[in-house]
């Protein structure tokens, strides 16, 4: 008979940063594009490419908005003494039984 090898815990690095890098991200990719492209993108019809940049720009608030929110339910998890997956997870359950055994 094969034992199973333990399962390792998931990730559940902090979120914040992930998303404040994405509103970095895009906001350097316009502020390039505005700065050094901006007669390229007239002469080739691109204009639109500065509007998807302010648009990413906008949208990674509400993203970082959800990750915010994300990580403060992470701490209280943590504080609580809650795995990182979640305690309801049947699967997560019998290999904690596993390694009890």
């Amino acid at each position: 008979m094969s034992q199973e090898p333990p399962r390792p815990e998931p990730l559940d690095p902090p979120m914040v940063p992930f998303a404040v890098g994405g509103i970095v991200a895009w906001a350097v990719a316009g502020l390039v594009l505005l700065l050094f492209f901006r007669d390229w993108l007239a002469a080739n019809g691109h204009e639109n490419w500065l509007w998807i940049c302010l648009s990413g720009f906008l949208a990674g608030f509400v993203g970082l908005a959800v990750m915010i929110r994300h990580d403060a339910n992470r701490r209280r998890r943590r504080a609580a003494g809650g795995r990182p997956g979640g305690t309801g997870d049947r699967r997560q359950s019998a290999a904690g039984q596993d390694r009890a055994r």
